[in-house]
């Protein structure tokens, strides 16, 4: 009989595609936590972003619980001359271009992919990063979440 003795790990991604209207390149910013994600971590993601993300910030989030919390809430008013929050509907995937980006990473880079450890993890997330900056698939998200119309997509590839 073999016995075996499962000691999944978890490793969080918390990620965001910034993208200034009219632009023709979207920024990914990913932060990584082991676990689960959780209100301290979110606060990190927000500091982290202030400093990478000059001027206005709409952030469009989806119902994660963490997002929710008090100490959240909280800071996220503090902020409130840089920083507007709007909420997708309870479960929407399909709005969020975030989750077309996860669904691209998990279609590519994941696909098949049976992890010895959380590196091994971290390895395959930080390639398709590149792949997903070098190949630049961020307005595509955006256009299959219908925040932009496939016409200004292609107008935007086009003229820059």
């Amino acid at each position: 009989m073999i016995e075996d003795h499962m000691n999944w790990q978890r490793l969080s991604v918390i990620g965001a595609l910034a993208w200034r209207p009219g632009e023709p390149r979207t920024r990914l910013l990913f932060l990584l936590r082991p676990g689960s994600v959780k209100s301290p971590d979110v606060l990190d993601f927000l500091r982290s972003l202030r400093r990478h993300v000059r001027g206005w910030v709409v952030l469009l989030w989806d119902g994660l619980a963490a997002h929710r919390s008090a100490v959240v809430r909280d800071h996220i008013h503090s902020q409130r001359h840089w920083l507007r929050v709007e909420h997708f509907p309870s479960y929407a995937p399909e709005l969020n271009p975030v989750e077309q980006l996860w669904a691209n990473l998990r279609r590519q880079e994941l696909a098949n992919h049976a992890a010895d450890d959380l590196h091994d993890i971290r390895q395959r997330i930080a390639d398709a990063e590149s792949r997903l900056r070098r190949r630049d698939l961020g307005l595509g998200f955006i256009e299959h979440s219908g925040l932009i119309s496939k016409q200004h997509l292609h107008y935007l590839r086009k003229v820059h």
